[in-house]
């Protein structure tokens, strides 16, 4: 398989390790410094550019009928827009917060603990993440994912980072550095608490789980999620 890399930092060069362990070719590593020559000699595309560019990279891919994979966050108030472009070229697009395996099972986890707890006032939910420096927004993407699942099947309404008001989650984001990313979810009440956590201890997981989820995109068409790559629905 051969891989355009749209973003080339930290992350981009891990995937491309995890690739050609796998046996794929890198045909194109884009950065800021240079264009999309190449783009057309790749089977798939690989994003894990920055906020900014995320929509240009993906845009191109559709026109040039290249599935793409987007890792990239910050950018998804223009999400629905790329679905429309999709549909109009025929393309395929997933989209994910987090490409890790483990992660994605964290996903299926705290969906069903929140479908449990909507049934016990006593206990409020609030959220943490934890990631490096370099992390351009907060909160995370996953963390905003994990609320969005508690919202969903709760009576909950929103999340903030601020004090939260009555149906808000608060989620804590915290920057340090080395850390590749860290969630907690916990429920607590005047007696007791529940939490679930993942903690990453590198960028393998997250360049795995992007490479396999471009593996599996090869030939499809339409948008995907990491649920339709692992069987999860």
């Amino acid at each position: 398989m051969k891989i355009a890399l749209l973003g080339y930092g930290k992350m981009g060069q891990t995937i491309e390790r995890i690739a050609i362990e796998r046996g794929h070719e890198i045909v194109l590593r884009k950065d800021e410094f240079n264009t999309y020559e190449g783009l057309s000699n790749a089977d798939v595309a690989i994003d894990f550019s920055i906020p900014t560019v995320a929509v240009d990279n993906i845009s191109s891919c559709f026109y040039d009928n290249l599935p793409v994979v987007s890792g990239t966050t910050g950018w998804l108030n223009r999400y629905d827009e790329m679905v429309s472009l999709c549909g109009a070229t025929k393309g395929a697009f997933l989209s994910s917060s987090n490409f890790s395996l483990g992660v994605n099972v964290f996903f299926e986890l705290n969906e069903y603990l929140a479908k449990m707890m909507a049934k016990l006032d006593s206990y409020k939910v609030e959220m943490e993440e934890i990631h490096h420096t370099q992390k351009l927004d907060a909160p995370s993407g996953t963390a905003i994912s994990l609320a969005k699942s508690v919202i969903e099947n709760s009576s909950y309404t929103n999340w903030t980072l601020e004090h939260p008001k009555t149906n808000e989650i608060h989620i804590e984001a915290i920057r340090t550095e080395n850390v590749p990313g860290t969630h907690t979810v916990t429920y607590k009440s005047t007696v007791d608490e529940i939490e679930i956590k993942h903690t990453a201890q590198n960028r393998d997981g997250f360049a795995l789980g992007a490479v396999i989820a471009a593996e599996w995109i090869l030939g499809k068409q339409g948008v995907f999620t990491m649920k339709d790559v692992l069987d999860l629905k």
